[in-house]
């Protein structure tokens, strides 16, 4: 099954989200490889593809797990969540109906 995960950042975490990105890049490379990633992306904190000094708010990543336990298990190991980036991470199962 499909889920959302939906990782909040903690306000001023711009530094730390550029130092933990590699690692956490690494693990959502793995999912695509694996064939289970939907799509990805962060959450710009202004209206632009390159938010500068503003940063970003959250990360958005849809995928395949096979059960809502390990979409959440996945989520927690993350390091944006491991090193402080994010203040919370939620998982929510979800229906794919289009494209």
């Amino acid at each position: 099954m499909l889920y959302v995960i939906l990782g909040q950042d903690r306000p001023g975490s711009l530094e730390h989200r550029m130092a933990a990105r590699p690692a956490h890049l690494s693990r959502i490379e793995t999912l695509r490889d694996a064939g289970r990633l939907v799509l990805a992306g962060p959450l710009p904190a202004v209206d632009s593809p390159d938010p500068g000094p503003a940063g970003f708010t959250g990360s958005l990543i849809v995928a395949e797990f096979p059960s809502l336990a390990e979409a959440e298990a996945w989520a927690n190991a993350d390091p944006y969540l491991t090193t402080g980036v994010f203040s919370e991470v939620r998982v929510h199962p979800f229906k794919r109906v289009l494209p």
